[in-house]
């Protein structure tokens, strides 16, 4: 077996890596949208906030047979690796998934990461393969769709009205587009509020937010083709931003959605802004995404507070995915 790294100008390996991925999302977990040659090579250049992934394919007398994705950061973590292993449905239990993951963890070791996540949608298969190889589950997330065109709009627009009361002392902004260099800052001080999610047994430190990280989303968002809308809120009488909430609409198949960040500042906690947040983004996205069909998220499975407002949002659970760590 042939092991590549991924040049993402490389086309027949990026071909390669979308075809395996896709035969395991269809084989594994079908509701899964397809990736596609540009997404796939977007990823790879440019990443969340330009530090992108590094993608491996495995290859067998030329065809693809499993693909893999390590990913660190440098700006937090540096203890930490997050690896994913992928293989075809037609090519397993012929070890290509342990070989490619042997390559991935001695490509942590020699850049002295100590700790190695993977994860996958749960599985007896999945489970079996992390805990063959050392790995332990820390944490589970729930996978959940909104299907747009299911929505009960006068249930939400009287969530609406009910909840809008609460916030009385805040302002909704809707933004697309880059944001203000003045607000930079108080941008990445909102958006580390995410850190407060819980994360299990994860061993993993606060992220680390600044202006530069945040402009470095801004960026690697349009690298990929992906148009980030913004609703956050501001506190009326200090004009602190109090929270936010991000969907990204794909460009290039614009009726798919996905939730970003949502996050709102401690002290501004108790008024209903996470709902009203993702609420007004609902109806900003219904006048200017008439196309837009569905919106994905994650929620931490002991996240009850995110699980209730996005029940309330019509949100259906996909399934439930399993993260594991080992040390190195």
């Amino acid at each position: 077996m042939e092991i590549v790294e991924l040049d993402p100008d490389d086309r027949e390996a990026v071909r390669g890596y979308v075809t395996v991925t896709n035969a395991v999302r269809r084989a594994g977990a079908p509701w899964e949208h397809d990736m596609t040659e540009r997404e796939a090579a977007g990823l790879f250049r440019y990443g969340w906030d330009l530090e992108p992934a590094v993608g491996y394919v495995a290859r067998v007398d030329g065809a693809p047979v499993a693909m893999g994705e390590y990913a660190v950061s440098r700006r937090d973590n540096l203890h930490l690796a997050w690896l994913d292993v992928e293989v075809h449905p037609e090519h397993r239990r012929r070890g290509h998934g342990s070989a490619l993951l042997a390559t991935l963890l001695e490509r942590a070791r020699s850049e002295g990461r100590t700790t190695v996540g993977i994860g996958w949608w749960e599985a007896d298969a999945a489970r079996g393969f992390a805990e063959g190889h050392g790995f332990e589950e820390k944490h589970v997330e729930v996978g959940r769709r909104q299907v747009l065109a299911d929505l009960d709009r006068a249930a939400l627009d009287a969530a609406y009205d009910d909840a809008r009361p609460h916030a009385a002392a805040y302002d909704l902004v809707r933004r697309l587009g880059p944001t203000p260099e003045e607000e930079l800052e108080a941008m990445a001080v909102m958006t580390a509020a995410i850190n407060d999610a819980p994360l299990g047994g994860l061993d993993i430190e606060d992220e680390v937010y600044d202006a530069e990280r945040i402009r470095a989303y801004e960026t690697a968002m349009e690298g990929r083709g992906i148009r980030p809308y913004k609703v956050f809120a501001r506190h009326r009488g200090t004009g602190e931003l109090a929270g936010v909430t991000v969907v990204g609409v794909d460009t290039e198949r614009p009726e798919i959605g996905e939730q970003h960040d949502t996050s709102v500042v401690a002290a501004h906690r108790g008024h209903r802004l996470g709902l009203l947040l993702k609420l007004e983004m609902l109806r900003w996205l219904h006048e200017a995404e008439p196309q837009l069909a569905t919106i994905d998220t994650w929620n931490a499975e002991e996240n009850r507070h995110m699980i209730d407002v996005n029940e309330v949002l019509g949100y259906v659970v996909l399934g439930r995915a399993v993260s594991f760590q080992r040390k190195l």
